[in-house]
């Protein structure tokens, strides 16, 4: 690094009751520095960030910027020193439009003292444009996708004089396109003298774009490597103090000839407008009991649409086409319809939409599947005992059943999204996005998770804007383009074309080839 220390951390202290999240902690970060920090769920990643950031005003330790102790007890205080945070969780208001979040609390004013949209506006696009969204700035933040929400706090980030950006999990729910423009943008900010703090558990992710790396474990500094010189299974033991097995576990299916379990033949989504989902056009598949077939495609490909026309969440009035389960027929209505012939999903916005953050573990994990334990009552006794093997099971990380599951690692609340679905006994479960932004530990337990599921006869149908992990874990692809099937690919190339990133990004563009050389032929 040539750039000057333009942040130091020194012996950063928080405690939680009954918990201390951080202890003794340092991080340096240089300017124009790419400084990645790893670590697992609940090891004191994102603590130590919304200390930086100003969340956290009660913390021991020292933070210098540019040489100089600075005072960072508020959010204000952290902008004030150019510091800027893109949370894990998304940090917008869903009413607002986008260009009213991108500029919320530093609103431009006209002559008048009115708000200058039009300027608003046209700083909008501009931002917008650079990380690759054509969207309307006026257009309300709810009805915006989870991945251009993402993009949208990227670009709320950037939306100000920024000398240090912190980047919690930036990427946990782009496709590759978007990960290759919003890599294009922290080069430029590096370039300019920006120190860029970089959180993710995508290794290939930090290989290509991280200088350095920071390993945290439960809340201490286990030590700091420059990333051109070390391996992924030096970094994995500072992070989870062992060696980690194999993190795609998927052996040959032993049920390929078995019949199939769902049946999807043209299937077709015309969603409301103004909803920002994306149509489906006459989309066909099947999987077969034991199978794990995943789902890809580019944002706004329609892979979500397809997991959620299945689990019955849009009006059946705009879903057609012809479904089946186990050979007889199915007509998505409602997702406690979905569930109880068999399907269960596990939602891309765990926060939003398959947990009840200020529930506990019992009360979460039991939700979906409370019928199973009433007759006239709730049996208290039954309910806690099929829960806590869930818990068990799947080692959700809890100081027990009534933990609130809003203060659990991510991690963590993931598992109990996962124990809320097993519970209900699903013949065919939905995952979108399974092991977005959580660590290479707890991905491994869910991978291992599902080849089991797999094994004792579910169907698995899995979204994934990882390409190794739908490479490692599927036994075939359906790659998706504008809400059309545009490609199978397969694990075994014996069996047809096979699965290769390469191969999988080709068939997700590949409408967007044809209509480009269109419009070539046409100019």
């Amino acid at each position: 690094m040539t750039g000057e220390v333009v942040l130091a951390m020194r012996g950063i202290t928080k405690h939680f009751p009954g918990v201390r999240a951080l202890s003794d902690v340092e991080l340096t970060v240089r300017a124009g520095e790419v400084a990645a920090l790893l670590g697992e769920n609940g090891a004191g990643k994102s603590t130590l960030m919304n200390v930086l950031a100003g969340v956290h005003a009660d913390y021991g330790g020292t933070i210098e910027v540019a040489g100089g102790p600075v005072s960072v007890h508020s959010p204000k205080d952290a902008r004030r020193h150019g510091i800027a945070m893109i949370h894990q969780e998304l940090n917008l208001v869903p009413e607002l439009s986008i260009a009213e979040n991108l500029f919320l609390g530093r609103e431009p004013r006209t002559g008048r003292g009115t708000l200058d949209r039009k300027a608003m506006d046209a700083r909008a696009v501009e931002l917008l444009a650079g990380l690759g969204l054509k969207l309307p700035p006026r257009r309300l933040v709810r009805q915006c996708r989870i991945a251009e929400q993402q993009l949208i706090e990227v670009a709320k980030a950037l939306n100000s004089d920024v000398r240090i950006l912190v980047m919690d999990e930036p990427t946990s729910a782009l496709a590759d396109a978007e990960v290759r423009r919003l890599f294009t943008v922290i080069r430029d900010l590096a370039a300019r003298g920006v120190a860029v703090i970089y959180i993710s558990h995508r290794f290939e992710e930090l290989e290509e774009i991280a200088d350095s790396v920071t390993v945290l474990r439960d809340g201490t500094c286990i030590g700091r490597r420059e990333m051109a010189g070390v391996e992924r299974d030096e970094l994995i033991r500072m992070m989870v103090g062992r060696p980690l097995g194999d993190l795609f576990p998927r052996a040959e299916s032993e049920r390929e000839g078995e019949e199939a379990r769902l049946t999807v033949e043209g299937l077709t989504l015309r969603p409301d407008p103004g909803s920002g989902r994306t149509p489906l056009h006459d989309v066909a598949f099947t999987v077969r009991a034991g199978e794990i077939v995943g789902l890809a495609g580019l944002m706004g490909a329609g892979r979500t649409e397809v997991l959620e026309a299945l689990f019955g969440v849009h009006p059946p009035r705009t879903v057609s086409g012809r479904i089946s389960l186990d050979g007889r027929p199915y007509r998505p209505r409602t997702p406690r319809h979905a569930i109880r012939r068999g399907l269960a999903l596990v939602a891309e916005d765990r926060k939003a939409q398959s947990l009840v953050l200020d529930g506990t573990v019992l009360f979460n994990t039991s939700l979906a599947a409370l019928g199973r334990f009433t007759r006239l009552v709730v049996d208290r006794k039954r309910e806690r005992a099929a829960v806590q093997e869930k818990v068990t099971d799947l080692r959700v990380k809890t100081p027990g059943l009534n933990a609130v599951v809003g203060h659990l690692s991510g991690g963590n609340q993931q598992k109990v999204v996962l124990g809320k679905c097993l519970l209900t006994e699903p013949k065919v479960l939905l995952m979108d996005e399974p092991t977005r932004g959580i660590d290479v530990g707890a991905k491994a337990e869910i991978h291992a998770l599902m080849n089991r599921l797999a094994g004792e006869g579910a169907a698995v149908l899995a979204v994934s804007s990882e390409l190794p992990e739908l490479i490692g874990m599927c036994d075939r692809i359906l790659v998706l383009c504008e809400g059309r099937l545009t490609g199978e690919l397969h694990r075994d190339p014996a069996r047809g074309p096979a699965a290769t990133q390469e191969a999988i990004l080709a068939a997700a563009m590949s409408r967007e080839a044809v209509l480009k050389r269109s419009e070539d032929a046409t100019e």
